[in-house]
């Protein structure tokens, strides 16, 4: 049995009544919403196209079911090991690998949810500053430029450790993702009401079985936050109301990538290209989305890191140096000098992986899950 202090703090707290969430249903929703949505749906029309209107809509339906069970199952798991008595406390997604597959479970779970986490936080910043200079067009400033220039901003939002003072953002973000969305089914109608438009040459289940494994992953692509389940979880001030409020996001979300990913196969057919947006006209909408884009997923992207520092945070307690400024004790709280640390350790993350975009920029489109 591993000792406790084995254990690295990922996300979820003590269920002590100091720890306990503040987040009200509609922060936790809005929380919800940004942790899943993504550019990734720009590719659902495409997949639409892959797939078959009818087959596609079936496979994000079931990519949705799957994934908002799963997310209840890891709740559920991580309240099974919360009442053993040896695991009374914090509770991580280490700790829950480590119940299956002992010490292996717990590294693999960790570093795999790194890697996820640290992954989708390049492809925000990349497609950002591929869009940004595409929009501004200033031979000056190049991806990389624009990239560093929301350094700062990103420092300072990741500094916001808590999901509740969040959720104003997070709000903001998911009003962005919705307009520019908005734009891109305006333009997909206008396309389709032309008078050039045939539904019978739109096809409900594609003929073609090998696309069929492509639009799946794409469906399950645009699924994610599954790395921020207990985060979510574990803010709310009604946690037992968390799988009513989970199921609530999941509905919208799914009903939306559905009429998503319809309009967008309607409108254009087998023109449909992989991501929408270059096939809308080079004009103010086409800005429009792509900045609406770009605003969303800055302020999704600490959401994004939000993992990756509690699990360097938990290291950083475990050094000797740091107990020492917190008394010897890692699990007090937290000293001024100590809160200095882990403020330098997050803007080192964001410079991090802002260094990383270079080895990916130049196929990165959609973010991963």
């Amino acid at each position: 049995m591993e000792k406790n202090s084995d254990r690295i703090p990922l996300i979820n707290r003590s269920h002590s009544p100091a720890t306990e969430g503040t987040a009200s249903k509609f922060q936790t929703i809005g929380n919800i919403i940004v942790s899943i949505v993504g550019t990734g749906v720009l590719g659902l029309p495409f997949a639409f196209r892959i797939a078959g209107w009818l087959a596609g809509s079936l496979g994000v339906i079931l990519a949705g079911l799957a994934t908002f069970y799963c997310m209840l199952l890891l709740v559920q798991c991580r309240d099974k090991l919360a009442s053993e008595k040896e695991l009374q406390g914090t509770i991580t997604y280490g700790d829950l690998g480590y119940k299956c597959i002992g010490k292996p479970g717990r590294y693999l779970t960790e570093f795999l949810i790194f890697i996820a986490q640290c992954g989708g936080s390049v492809a925000y910043l990349v497609f950002i500053g591929q869009n940004l200079a595409s929009v501004f067009k200033c031979q000056m400033f190049s991806v990389a430029s624009y990239i560093f220039l929301l350094v700062p901003v990103e420092i300072a939002l990741s500094w916001i450790g808590s999901l509740a003072a969040f959720a104003p953002f997070s709000i903001f973000a998911d009003i962005c993702n919705v307009l520019a969305m908005g734009f891109v089914v305006t333009e997909d109608i206008k396309r389709a009401s032309r008078g050039d438009f045939s539904f019978r040459d739109r096809k409900a289940v594609s003929d073609n079985l090998g696309g069929l494994p492509f639009a799946g992953g794409m469906a399950v692509f645009c699924f994610e936050g599954f790395g921020m389940t207990l985060a979510l979880e574990a803010s709310m001030r009604e946690r037992k109301k968390f799988p009513k409020v989970l199921g609530m996001a999941f509905t919208w979300i799914t009903l939306v990538y559905v009429l998503f990913g319809i309009f967008g196969y309607m409108a254009y057919g087998d023109e449909t290209k992989d991501i929408i947006t270059l096939n809308l006209p080079n004009n103010w909408t086409a800005i429009a989305v792509q900045i609406g884009l770009c605003l969303g997923l800055v302020f999704t992207f600490p959401i994004m890191v939000h993992p990756v520092n509690e699990i360097l945070e938990g290291k950083l307690k475990k050094n000797k140096w740091f107990q020492k400024l917190n008394n010897n004790d890692a699990e007090s709280s937290i000293t001024g000098v100590g809160k200095l640390g882990m403020y330098i350790t997050r803007a080192a993350l964001v410079i991090s992986l802002a260094s990383w975009h270079r080895t990916s920029r130049d196929s990165v489109y959609l973010r991963p899950s």
